[in-house]
């Protein structure tokens, strides 16, 4: 290659993780809210066999529910032990926000 040319190889993106905030109801107690952290989204691709940019096609309830059982477990909230009583005690969830956390664009990598 001739000095000074560079070839476009590939584009690097950096790999968004999805920050959501969620506002839980339970049927007793005060409403908390909680935010998803990159293992609440590992764990949650683990078990649903999906990946975290799919969620850009929709999110579902037990999507919701999931995301709000592992954050709360995760910031030490006492939640049941099962899934799905967690989910039978939980009158709502609200998205309070969601966004990509620490955006980036696309760059260009150089390559020989």
């Amino acid at each position: 290659m001739a000095p000074g040319r560079e070839t476009l190889l590939h584009k690097e993106t950096k790999r968004e993780t999805m920050k959501i905030q969620l506002q839980v109801t339970p049927t007793e107690g005060d409403p908390y809210e909680v935010e998803t952290n990159l293992f609440v989204i590992v764990a949650w691709e683990r078990k649903f066999k999906k990946q975290a940019s799919s969620l850009a096609n929709g999110i579902g309830a037990e999507d919701l529910a999931f995301f709000a059982f592992e954050s709360a477990r995760a910031a030490g909230i006492t939640t049941p032990l099962a899934f799905d009583e967690f989910i039978k005690k939980t009158k709502s969830i609200d998205v309070v926000s969601s966004e990509a956390a620490n955006p980036t664009d696309p760059a260009v990598s150089a390559g020989l």
